[in-house]
């Protein structure tokens, strides 16, 4: 890989489109040895994901890492909540955020960055009503329609 690059290996569209993201942060993730080789292998699903405080640190909620087929018996969990590696300050800013201002900390992708070392794009997100999400809709659907016009038109 080049300087800088990552290798994507899961994204959570729909947080996207049910949450206004008004900021993201990268953190590492704690994983066993399965886990990093079924991600390596590009299996992972975020659909419902979050992060939450426990136990005095940050922890990823319903992130789906299939078991790892060759390891037989030594697998682990699929759904089991995994801790983040975060820094503190940048910790106890987000959860003041989340505790007062009514945000939620959602889990945007997943991949190994140029070091190899798997990371989390967690999205301090608030969710979007109804009619902001037909406005999105709408304006995709506009500039769609536009550049096919603009390619039609030469």
């Amino acid at each position: 890989m080049s300087a800088g690059a990552k290798k994507l290996v899961a994204q959570n569209r729909k947080a996207r489109h049910n949450y206004l993201i008004e900021d993201t942060l990268e953190a590492g993730l704690v994983l066993t040895g399965t886990e990093v080789k079924s991600l390596r292998l590009g299996r992972c699903s975020l659909i419902d994901s979050y992060a939450v405080e426990r136990e005095g640190g940050l922890y990823l909620i319903n992130a789906h890492i299939p078991t790892y087929d060759p390891a037989s018996k030594f697998n682990h969990e699929p759904r089991r909540p995994r801790k983040l590696l975060v820094h503190r300050r940048e910790m106890d800013r987000l959860l003041g955020l989340v505790q007062r201002g009514g945000y939620t900390l959602v889990a945007l992708s997943i991949y190994f960055n140029e070091r190899g070392r798997a990371k989390v794009e967690l999205g301090l997100a608030r969710g979007k009503k109804k009619a902001d999400k037909r406005e999105a809709d709408k304006k995709r659907d506009w500039q769609r329609d536009k550049a096919r016009l603009m390619r039609e038109r030469g």
